[in-house]
């Protein structure tokens, strides 16, 4: 057991952890810029992140299966440079929000990305997703943007928190590799995408145009709505088209809808 193990339950490192994970979770993220990764495959993204606005980590908190984990699957000298704190079984346990945690929880702090810094970036593919809900969806579609070469993913208002425990884990570490933009309202998007010279596509089930007919455009922006109520009218897009289906199915669900979109836009 290593000298500096934190074994007691009233270390403020776990009231920090078990904050960021509570019911009031959401306001302390906000306010304190702060949130939780969970187990290996976050935490090797969070060690090797993409791009310089990527979340910066703060403290790696292992315990020894944890650490022994850690030691078996990345390498020795990131692990040297990492801000590791190690704590018992105990404390993992009162602190992780999982049932069954892996002994490795990361603290992070994320920094606020804007338009701005997508414009610096020289972003051309980008996706926007306007008041999604879901946090399993909002984390599958970062992790598909940034699989299918995307270079920004924008969030409206009224969207899920994006730094949720149940988000972060759906990205599987995407959010090290691409940059999440939130709180833009469509309105903001539109008038970004013209100055900027964006051909922007808006996803509607009642459209009869149809994503194999777009026209490839250096610079693209593909637009997708609520859950449950899909789009508002947007004035100003470029075009607005549906998934042509076969099947009886009358919907797909968005993160679906969004994956087959970007790999279109993306990959072919």
């Amino acid at each position: 057991m290593p000298n500096n193990q934190i074994t007691s339950l009233q270390s403020p490192h776990v009231a920090r952890v078990k904050a960021l994970l509570g019911s009031r979770g959401k306001k302390i993220r906000a306010s304190e810029r702060e949130f939780i990764a969970d187990g290996i495959q976050s935490v090797r993204e969070v060690l090797s992140p993409s791009f310089d606005d990527a979340p910066a980590l703060l403290h790696l908190y292992v315990t020894e299966k944890g650490y022994t984990k850690l030691q078996s699957e990345i390498d020795g000298a990131v692990l040297d440079g990492a801000p590791i704190v190690h704590v018992s079984d105990a404390v993992m346990d009162e602190m992780a929000e999982t049932e069954s945690p892996q002994g490795i929880l990361a603290l992070c702090k994320f920094t606020e990305i804007t338009l701005y810094k997508v414009k610096q970036r020289q972003a051309k593919k980008i996706a926007y997703f306007w008041e999604l809900q879901d946090p399993g969806n909002s984390g599958t579609v970062i992790r598909t943007a940034e699989a299918l070469g995307f270079d920004a993913v924008i969030f409206s208002k009224n969207s899920v928190d994006v730094y949720s425990p149940k988000t972060v884990r759906a990205t599987v570490g995407a959010l090290w590799h691409i940059p999440v933009v939130e709180n833009i309202d469509v309105e903001e998007l539109i008038e970004f995408a013209s100055s900027e010279g964006f051909f922007t596509v808006a996803f509607a089930g009642d459209s009869t145009g149809s994503i194999l007919e777009l026209e490839k455009s250096v610079k693209t922006i593909l637009i997708f709505g609520n859950e449950a109520r899909g789009l508002p009218d947007i004035a100003g897009v470029s075009a607005r088209v549906s998934i042509p289906m076969k099947g009886k199915s009358e919907s797909l669900n968005v993160a679906s809808a969004a994956a087959i979109a970007m790999f279109e836009v993306g990959i072919r």
